[in-house]
Order: structure tokens, then C-alpha cells, then sequence
């Protein structure tokens, strides 16, 4: 068979269609497919001519009326995203110094903020109400927690053992000698140290005590005055005239997972009869060449198999500035006056279509709402890791949810996904600027979503999490390392994102907001200092004399004291702060039923084991969440690449090499305290045997195994596995169904491949005017290309090749017109292992 007759059999035509093809050469197939009969000055821009017929060969239902089109060189193009009708989103300069704010209102150079609310005073009083009562409650948080505080913080300076504060006086130490006074102060410095670290880690559990404790109320009783779901009865029409845009932004997911929850929710909006209200966009930052065709041809299935033409569109970004934020505004200056309202989407949400119309109501219904935040089930995974993570999620996270909304009702978070947002003000107000100055903290924000809704409430709008919308769900990562890696990239945004925390204008919620942020990793530091300097203080108590006379006449001596009730009842009540609300979930479940959970024996145990989860993982991701707050005040570089969602397991060697220095560190710590003195290394006993246990943990609870054998044990059970959706049966079913046509190495099948060629090509961006310039810089590509063997080409290099029509076209026809020159290409596409199901039933081989 020649090489004609071979690439003839790999079109994608009837076999009475391949039989009326010409089979003298390559160059006069694309001619006869051609039927604008174009005639080329060069042989190898010959498959140009043929792009419009391949693409309606092979993807015949996923082309709309006027889909293709002509570039201004007249080449076939797939228009693969609606006219864009420009809008300009430009953001404000962070000005974070309030010293030099108040220099320039003294002279006169204070800018009017263009944040001001455009709100009526109308609608301004009409949310007078709620926003008194949130002021209200905020005060009383504020006032449950500091003196929560105040009273532990007593009791635990009571508890520590050296008490003669009132005796140290330095200048009774000025003349003596040195190590004396040193030794005289050591201990309380350090105790000094111990308090004031005591005091604000339990400032912060206490602040998420009282958080979850107003949860577990509102959610008891039911009925929520201020709940914004209550606006709307749930089944009014969409109003026509407000379109949603659900925009994905993505960059190199998992493409079977992203298209398999794309469709799941598009097939859930057709079926509430709401889809005409609705558009969804794929805006891929993809940089990997092998997803970025795959991402191509699954978008292609699935304008297909759901009839979505001229509803789903795609685009991948060839400048990807600001990563997520930056494709988001990228979006809303192209299309975003299209739209009144779009839903942000992570790769691995999935939403139901009564979700998504809910929240289009929600938004209808409350014209001075900027961003409703649905709160996300999470769902799908199968490790024992994540599955405890979602057990852990789906119990105790309704009432952190609905206690947060309880303290701050129209003032509140958004996560970034998952959420409804009013397009027009977020043009307006949420365009964010780079940090000023220089190093680790200044640049674009990496954590955009609490600035950005900061800034919706800056101007104005508010801010709302539905906490009893159902029907919006996530993935976690699988295992603890994934989890790690993800919680680095937020570690950095965050205490990026506190810069901000002065800047004028901030609503003291999200400046709170900012606060709490930080706190979530600055915690950890906070902990692990306040568990060295306690054991300094033991090493100090069992290694020195105390120093019983601390001044000059002192007539009685200062005994160090033991309080060990004092000491119990205060661990005791820090436990209680600490455990009740997973309590307090475990019982609103007994209260509704526990079957959904496996029944109340089994959520029992499945509790139980959670807190033991969480106990042994609590000081493992103290230490690295402490090397992330390091690193990040030293400037070291954040890479930040998309999470793994996928169940994958822990490789022992990978688990050593992260965990051992823990492993290393906890067998000193409790050597030494076992040394020292056993009754201290009994307090410290689930500290270092936690880290002991580090690898270990990581790694079991990273496999799949042991997790499919707790679900069938019915342990861990959440009520989305128990009676799943359909949105998420669905998911999988696409799921399954996608993996069997995944399309890999995707990049050497858009070179050999008809369609796929076809494809790149009719969707490559990169459609610059005819210059002599340009034209060599083409050659040299191809050249270079078709030189090297596949393996040599680095990713920059395909990609280039990628994004310029001409040079796909020609790489295509030299490769198969003249096979024995380009024998490397040709022997490395067929060692590929080629997936049948991925080439549409077919597979193109080059020889």
C-alpha cells in the first residue's frame, strides 16, 4: 500500500468517498477535498486547501451555520468563541501605605476612589437592616472571644510553673553577674514567650468555636431570617433578558475529568428547560501541547454529543498573564457585557442545573448582590485520604458555612469557584493590580478570590455565601502530599494578600477576612514556637537550679509551682473548644438520620476514626505549612502548577524523602523528653509519635484500596455516595466514557492524523498577515522541527508549531509525502500506542 493509499484510508470518508479520491500523490488528495479548488505556490501549503472538508468529515454534528470562516489570508478558520464586543477592565494602583495616603491628603493629591457606590440610596436602605444586624453580631463575636481568651490566658499564667513575675526587676540585676542574670530571666522570657503565643492560638480556636457553634443553631432550628435563599420560592422563570455565562478556566487538567463534569452539568441545565439562559466558555491557559489537542477534540465531542453549537465555546490563551484572574478579565473585557451574570467553575466542579437556575434567581431576586458563593459538596474520590477529607467536609463543614454566614451575612467569602458573580460591577471594581514593589510578596495576587470580593463590597455589592443551596460539588486532592503542594500556592497568596489589609476603603469583614487568612497558615508556626519554647522550659526546669531569690534582701524564696488541675481543666476546656463542633455535627446527624451515612453506628466510628485522622495529621501539616510561611518571608519561588484530581497513590521513596526529616525530628523530641523527664513527653506524646508515624500515614492513606474497603465497609459514607445525584452518575459514566478515548500524545497526532491536523490547524491563533519575514521564520521552524527527532522538541518549540496554521499544514504534508526523509517522525508515531476509541474508530498511520 503507498503512502496515498494510506492517507486516503485515514480520512474519515466513506469507503465510496476514498474511492473517488485521485491516488496519484498527497498534494492532489487535498486538492479534490478542497472544493473551493485553491491552488498554492508551495506544494506543502497544499493540506490548507482541505481543512474545511476534514473537519466536516470527521466532526459533521459539532460545526454550527458559519462556524468556519475565513482569516484575512483566506485560510479556513474555526470560530471557536463568539464576536467579542470589547469592555475596558482596568484596575486601581494599591496604594498600601496609609502614611503616604495621609502625606498626599495633607497636600492635596488625595485621587477620589472610583470605588464609590453607585447603589440608590433606596437600595442602600434597604440593606440597612441586615448590615446593623451583622455589625451586632460581629461585636459579640469579637466580645465572646476575647474574653474566652482573656480568662485562658489567666488561667494558663497560673498554670506555669515560675511565678515570681513581680520580683524581676533588671535594674536589681545591674551590677551582678552576667550568667546569674541570665539564668534569672530565662525562665520568664520563655514563659513570657509561651503566654502571649497561648493567647492568640487560642484566640483563633476560639474564633472558629463560636463560628461552628452558631452553625450548629442555625442549622438546628431551621429557619434562617437572613438567609439569602429565602428571597426566592425557587421555581420563578429566568427573566431572558439576564444571560449567564459559565466560564471554566483551565490549564493542563485532567481533559476526561474536565468534559466529563462539563457535560454532566450541561445535560443537568437542558434538563431544567433553562439551557437558552445559559452559554458556557473553556478558557484553557493549557501550555502542555498534548492537552492543548485533546482539550481541542474533546470540546469538539462534546458540542456533539450534548447539541451544544453555538452555546459552548472554547479558547486557549497564547499570552497567559495572571493566570486564573488574569483569563477570567480576559473574558469579561471580550465578552463580558454579553452577559448579566457568569458562574465561575473549577476543573473539577460539577453543578446541577436546578443549582446553577437557583442561583440565577438568587441574583434576580436581590438586584444589589455581587457575588452569591453556593458552598460545594465534596464528592468522587476514593482514597482513603480524600475519602476521610470528604467525610470530614460533608459533616463538620455545613456548620462552619453556616456560621460564617451567620456573622457575616452580606460581608462574606468567596472561594473562587462555585460561585454566581453580577459581571457589570466586577468589570468595574475587580480588576486587580500587582503588588507594588519588590520580592516574594509584591507582583500579580496569586490568591485572587478573597481581593476580589473584597473589592465587590468596597464598592458596594454584596457579598453572600447560599449555604443551603444544594446541587454544587468539588473534588479534594487525593492524598496528603497533593493537598500540600496546593496548600503552599495558598499559603503565599494569602500572606500576599494581607499587603492589603490597610488599604483604604476595605469593609473591616474582609479586612477580618484578610486576617483569618492569614492565620490559617501563620498558625502553624505560632504552634510549633509555642511547642519549643515549652520544652525549653522543661529542658531549663530539669537541666538548672531554680534561681529561688531573685532580689537583693528577698527574705522568702520562690518556689516553682505545679498546678496540675488547673493544668487538666484547662486542656480539658481547649479540647472541648476544639472537638465540640465535630461533637455538635455527629449529633445534628443523629437528630435528621444517619442513614444516609451508613446508619448511626457506622457515622459513629466513621467520626471517631476522623479524629484520630486529623489528630495524627495535625502536627505533620503544622511543620510544612511552617516551612511554607518561611520560605515564602525568604523569597523562595512558588511554582504553581494545577492540583493533581486524580486517585493516585503515595510512592514510599517520595513519602521518605518528604516526611523523614519529620520522622527524624520526632524520634529526637521524644528521646530527649523520655530523657528528660517521661510525664512531659506524655503531654507531647501525640506530637511526636504523629510525626513518627508521618510516612506512613502519608502513604496508606494515599491508596485507593483502602479506601474502596472502607466504603464497602460502609465506613466514611457521605450521602452523595450513598444516593448520588445525577449530575454525579453522570460525571462518572462520562468519566469512564472518556478515559476509553483518551487521546495522548496529542501534539504527534495533530501532525500525522487528518482530522486532528485539521483541527489544530482550523483552530490555530496565530493567523498573522503574509510577510517575507515571516515566511522565513516558518521554514526555520519546520526546518528545524523536522530535523531533530520528535523526543528533541521541547514544549516552547510545539507550541509555536501548534499555534501558526501554516506551520501544521506543512509539518502534515512532509511527513507523510516524504516518509523516508522524515523516517524519525514517522518511526516514533508508529511506536505510539494508538488509542482506536481516541481516533474516532480509525487510526492514520504514517507507514
Amino acid at each position: 500500500m503507498n503512502k496515498t493509499t494510506e492517507y486516503i484510508d485515514a480520512l474519515l470518508l466513506s469507503e465510496r468517498e476514498k474511492a473517488a479520491l485521485p491516488k496519484t500523490d498527497i498534494r492532489v488528495v487535498h486538492q479534490a477535498l478542497d472544493a473551493e479548488h485553491r491552488t498554492y505556490s508551495r506544494e506543502d501549503d497544499s493540506p490548507q486547501g482541505s481543512v474545511k472538508a476534514r473537519l466536516e468529515h470527521a466532526w459533521p454534528d459539532s460545526l454550527a451555520q458559519g462556524q468556519l470562516i475565513k482569516d484575512d489570508e483566506g485560510r479556513d478558520q474555526l470560530q471557536a468563541m463568539p464576536k467579542a464586543t470589547r469592555s475596558s477592565m482596568f484596575p486601581d494602583p494599591w496604594r498600601t501605605n496609609p502614611v503616604g495616603r495621609f502625606w498626599d491628603r495633607l497636600r492635596g493629591r488625595d485621587v477620589t476612589p472610583r470605588y464609590v457606590s453607585r447603589l440608590t440610596k433606596e437600595e442602600q436602605a434597604s440593606e440597612q437592616k441586615w448590615r446593623t444586624v451583622g455589625t451586632i453580631r460581629r461585636y459579640i463575636l469579637l466580645i465572646l472571644t476575647l474574653a474566652q481568651t482573656v480568662v485562658a490566658t489567666w488561667y494558663m499564667k497560673t498554670i506555669l510553673p515560675y511565678q515570681g513575675w513581680a520580683l524581676i526587676n533588671p535594674m536589681d540585676m545591674v551590677g551582678q553577674d552576667i550568667w546569674v542574670s541570665f539564668m534569672q530571666l530565662l525562665p520568664y522570657v520563655l514563659q513570657t514567650g509561651i503566654l502571649i503565643l497561648f493567647a492568640v492560638l487560642f484566640c483563633w480556636v476560639s474564633a472558629g468555636f463560636w463560628t461552628a457553634l452558631m452553625g450548629f443553631l442555625q442549622l438546628l432550628i431551621g429557619r434562617d431570617k437572613y438567609s439569602i435563599s429565602a428571597s426566592t420560592v425557587g421555581n420563578e422563570p429566568l427573566n431572558p433578558e439576564h444571560r449567564t455565562a459559565l466560564i471554566m478556566p483551565i490549564c493542563n487538567e485532567d481533559v476526561s475529568r474536565v468534559f466529563a463534569g462539563l457535560r454532566a452539568t450541561w445535560e443537568s441545565v437542558k434538563a431544567t428547560g433553562n439551557a437558552a439562559h445559559f452559554d458556557v466558555y473553556i478558557l484553557s491557559d493549557s501550555y502542555n501541547p498534548d492537552i492543548c489537542v485533546a482539550e481541542q477534540k474533546a470540546w469538539m465531542e462534546l458540542i456533539a454529543e450534548v447539541q451544544g453549537e453555538g452555546q459552548i465555546f472554547y479558547r486557549r490563551r497564547r499570552r497567559r498573564m495572571k493566570r486564573k484572574s488574569g483569563n477570567i478579565d480576559d473574558f469579561c473585557r471580550r465578552w463580558g457585557n454579553q452577559y448579566s451574570y457568569m458562574v465561575v467553575l473549577d476543573a473539577d466542579s460539577v453543578m446541577s442545573g436546578e443549582c446553577l437556575s437557583g442561583l440565577v434567581r438568587l441574583m434576580e431576586a436581590n438586584p444589589n448582590a455581587g457575588i452569591i458563593q453556593s458552598s460545594p459538596k465534596a464528592s468522587g474520590m476514593d482514597t482513603l485520604y480524600a475519602r476521610c477529607q470528604q467525610f470530614a467536609t460533608r459533616v463538620y463543614g455545613p456548620l462552619f458555612t453556616a456560621g460564617l454566614h451567620f456573622w457575616q451575612l452580606g460581608e462574606s467569602h468567596y472561594w473562587g469557584h462555585n460561585a454566581i458573580i453580577r459581571v457589570k460591577p466586577f468589570i468595574e471594581h475587580c480588576a486587580l493590580a500587582p503588588l507594588p514593589g519588590e520580592g516574594s510578596f509584591a507582583g500579580s495576587i496569586l490568591s485572587h478570590d478573597f481581593v476580589e470580593a473584597a473589592l465587590m463590597r468596597r464598592a458596594g455589592w454584596g457579598v453572600w455565601i447560599a449555604y443551603d443551596l444544594p446541587g454544587s460539588y468539588e473534588e479534594l486532592p487525593p492524598n496528603l502530599l497533593d493537598e500540600l503542594k496546593r496548600d503552599r500556592r495558598w499559603c503565599h497568596g494569602n500572606l500576599m494578600n494581607f499587603r492589603l489589609f490597610l488599604v483604604k476603603g476595605m469593609h473591616p469583614v474582609h479586612r477580618a477576612v484578610f486576617l483569618t487568612g492569614v492565620m490559617s497558615y501563620l498558625s502553624a508556626p505560632l504552634w510549633f514556637m509555642f511547642l519549643a519554647l515549652s520544652t525549653a522550659l522543661q529542658v531549663v526546669h530539669a537541666l538548672t537550679e531554680p534561681q529561688y531569690f531573685l532580689q537583693p534582701r528577698q527574705l522568702f524564696p520562690v518556689w516553682p509551682q505545679w498546678r496540675p488541675e488547673l493544668a487538666i481543666a484547662l486542656f480539658a476546656s481547649t479540647m472541648v473548644l476544639l472537638f465540640l463542633p465535630k461533637l455538635l455535627s455527629i449529633m445534628l446527624i443523629w437528630c435528621k438520620g444517619t442513614k444516609e451515612y451508613g446508619g448511626f453506628w457506622r457515622v459513629t466510628l466513621s467520626l471517631l476514626l476522623e479524629v484520630l485522622f486529623s489528630v495524627l495529621l495535625a502536627p505533620v501539616r503544622m511543620l510544612f505549612h511552617t516551612v511554607f510561611v518561611v520560605s515564602a518571608f525568604l523569597g523562595w519561588e512558588v511554582v504553581w502548577n494545577s492540583p493533581q484530581r486524580d486517585d493516585d497513590s503515595t510512592p514510599w521513596g517520595e513519602a521518605f524523602m518528604r516526611h523523614g526529616s519529620q520522622l527524624l525530628l520526632g524520634l529526637v523530641w521524644a528521646v530527649g523528653m523520655a530523657w528528660l523527664d517521661l510525664r512531659f513527653l506524655f503531654w507531647l506524646a501525640p506530637i511526636v509519635f504523629s510525626l513518627i508515624l508521618s510516612p506512613f500515614v502519608s502513604v496508606i492513606s494515599s491508596r485507593s484500596t483502602v479506601g474502596l474497603r472502607t466504603k464497602r465497609w460502609k465506613l466514611f459514607l457521605i450521602p452523595e455516595e450513598y444516593s448520588p445525584p445525577q449530575v454525579l452518575v453522570d460525571t462518572d459514566k462520562y468519566l469512564e466514557m472518556n478515559r476509553r478515548r483518551i487521546l495522548d500524545d496529542g501534539f504527534m497526532h495533530a501532525v500525522f492524523n487528518p482530522s486532528l491536523n485539521a483541527l489544530a490547524t482550523a483552530m490555530a491563533t496565530a493567523r498573522h498577515r503574509a510577510s517575507k519575514v515571516l515566511e522565513i521564520a516558518r521554514d526555520r521552524h519546520v526546518e528545524q522541527a523536522l530535523n531533530d527527532t520528535p523526543e528533541k522538541l521541547n514544549r516552547d518549540r510545539r507550541l509555536v508549531l501548534l499555534s501558526d496554521p501554516v506551520t501544521m499544514a506543512r509539518l502534515h504534508y512532509r511527513v507523510w509525502n516524504a516518509p523516508e526523509r522524515y523516517s524519525s517522525w514517522v518511526n516514533h508515531y508508529q511506536s505510539l500506542v494508538l488509542n482506536p476509541q481516541a481516533l474516532q474508530g480509525r487510526t492514520s498511520s504514517a507507514g
